[in-house]
């Protein structure tokens, strides 16, 4: 692995040479999310699969395979999180997820308060006084993107894409307290432990109504090709 210092200066060259993309990308998911937790019209959720399509996109063209190949495993990560990317574009058509607000009242506040912590990634690297390259945000770089697409599919349960939702939590789970907390000081990182292990804890508790919803979504587009035959 890199030493600290070589790691912390590919990602300042990164988020150096894609600042202006940086401040585009995280305004565009704040005013979606905004729009997406407000209303429950359709086009919203397929908005913000579109978002993180493109952004996780851009994670893997960009920052794994571009600007940041000399990461360690840089270009499996980038294989990654491009499967990553595809399945979220694929569903856009597919429209068996739907990303809205919890109705029950615990999850509702879960759901806006982990968010919102997502949201602040930025703010804790300047409270850590990292530069402003080195600040981590949402939908350039792919561990608060993570956090996001977690908290925003765990809404969804149980109607999600089991797939996804197991290489997401592979990536925010094992990396954050093993590799990017006591390796580099990645402390922001804790938000997206945290995200992944109350993602893992909700798909749990759903799977076997994601596996029902799986089956039903496949009786219900087996029974429409039928009626338009």
């Amino acid at each position: 692995m890199l030493p600290a210092n070589e790691w912390w200066g590919i990602l300042g060259a990164y988020g150096a040479a894609v600042w202006p993309a940086q401040a585009g990308f995280f305004l565009t998911g704040l005013v979606i999310t905004v729009f997406l937790f407000r209303s429950r019209k359709p086009i919203f959720s397929s908005l913000m699969k579109l978002y993180l399509a493109v952004s996780f996109g851009w994670i893997s063209l960009v920052f794994f395979l571009t600007i940041g190949k000399g990461l360690a495993g840089s270009t499996f990560f980038a294989a990654l999180f491009i499967v990553i990317a595809i399945l979220f574009a694929v569903d856009i058509f597919r429209q068996r997820m739907d990303f809205r607000l919890p109705e029950m009242a615990w999850q509702k506040r879960l759901t806006l308060g982990l968010t919102l912590i997502v949201l602040c990634y930025p703010l804790l690297s300047i409270a850590m006084e990292r530069p402003l390259e080195e600040m981590l945000v949402p939908g350039t770089f792919p561990c608060p993107t993570t956090a996001l697409a977690l908290v925003l599919l765990a809404t969804s349960l149980p109607r999600v894409d089991k797939i996804l939702y197991i290489l997401l939590l592979f990536w925010a789970i094992p990396f954050a307290p093993f590799i990017q907390i006591p390796r580099y000081g990645v402390y922001e990182d804790a938000i997206m432990f945290t995200v992944g292990i109350y993602g893992l804890v909700m798909l749990v508790k759903n799977w076997k109504g994601t596996s029902i919803a799986a089956k039903s979504g496949s009786g219900t587009a087996a029974r429409e090709a039928e009626s338009s035959g």
